[in-house]
């Protein structure tokens, strides 16, 4: 295992000013989004999406790396039919892939989730490194209600999280751990910062039980954020301050980077949020904060597409105004302002 290697790859992902690409949605997830510009899902579809945004000119400057799904990872670009792995990796972009199978139903336990995708992990790191992947990212949910999270779900989704981890770093792959508390609900600010920072806890001494090298793997969580429902949400310096406290008990320095999620905010919010954190913290930060954002990068341009060939280059101007928007917010250089 050289950890030196994996070590470099971890930086380079979090390195300021850029921002890790989440387009690894399921099949079904995708359909989704197709459906709501009234594009059919099909094999092509679904390559023709993905190589809008990968074959966006000067995206290198904005992102440092693309999680893929199974089916993207064995896609070729349509310009030249170069498989995207060595596609992206020609762009100075570190190409990822999706390794978990879903979130299902926690036995013994009411409404609670346990990702599965453990069986067989070993043999497809294997694989999907000889195809070109750098990085990996399996995703745990945590609900937050008037009874849960329970203990017996953060610690199973914990464990499981440096299982996957230390797979990761036995195959010279570094590691994306996102255990991510859903803001789904009416709970306040306080109710996920607590729960936030039991669950990261509880992973971090997984992942020191497991053998994981920290330095060699990047954290996603949520920000620390109001349920979405809530009577009163916490503001922009609210929810950056809440994080920062909380990450500054649970993430141990020697990570390189936490690239947060998006969770579900609106554009905007994901990038002021993110903005703000990087003003409050110092030129001694112990981490670089960056993202790993989906819908929160692509929506813009999903929406300008519609499905048509006369639209992509249009489609792509949006995605790379979001990006950029997204670079400035890791060095604290977004402003509202820059929306129009």
């Amino acid at each position: 295992m050289d950890l030196n290697s994996l070590e470099a790859v971890a930086e380079a992902m979090v390195q300021s000013g850029k921002g890790i690409l989440a387009a690894d949605e399921s099949t079904g997830t995708i359909g989704s989004r197709l459906d709501q510009i009234n594009t059919e899902s099909t094999f092509e579809s679904r390559n023709a999406y993905r190589d809008l945004l990968f074959s966006s000119e000067g995206i290198e400057q904005y992102i440092s790396g693309v999680i893929m799904y199974d089916e993207t990872l064995r896609q070729s670009s349509l310009s030249d039919g170069t498989p995207y792995p060595e596609y992206l990796s020609s762009k100075g972009i570190l190409p990822g892939i999706k390794v978990d199978m879903g979130a299902h139903d926690l036995p013994r336990s009411e409404g609670e989730k346990i990702t599965h995708g453990l069986d067989g992990l070993d043999e497809r790191l294997k694989e999907y490194r000889k195809m070109g992947a750098r990085f990996a990212k399996w995703r745990a949910v945590i609900n937050i209600t008037e009874d849960n999270p329970s203990g017996y779900c953060i610690s199973t989704n914990a464990h499981a999280l440096a299982r996957y981890a230390a797979l990761c770093q036995e195959n010279d792959i570094v590691p994306i751990v996102e255990p991510e508390i859903l803001m789904d609900g009416d709970h306040d600010i306080d109710d996920s910062f607590v729960v936030t920072e039991e669950v990261l806890h509880t992973v971090f001494f997984q992942l020191y039980s497991q053998g994981v090298q920290y330095e060699q793997m990047i954290l996603k969580p949520n920000m620390v954020l109001s349920g979405y429902d809530a009577k009163d949400r916490a503001n922009v310096d609210e929810v950056a301050d809440a994080t920062l406290q909380c990450f500054a008990r649970t993430v141990p320095t020697a990570v390189p980077g936490i690239a947060f999620l998006s969770g579900g905010q609106s554009d905007e919010d994901a990038t002021a949020h993110l903005n703000k954190m990087n003003q409050m913290l110092d030129e001694n930060k112990p981490w670089n904060l960056s993202f790993s954002y989906g819908r929160a990068l692509q929506q813009p341009a999903l929406k300008t597409w519609l499905g048509k060939s006369e639209n992509v280059s249009a489609a792509q101007d949006a995605f790379m105004h979001r990006a950029k928007l997204n670079s400035l917010a890791t060095m604290g250089k977004y402003s509202e302002d820059m929306e129009k």
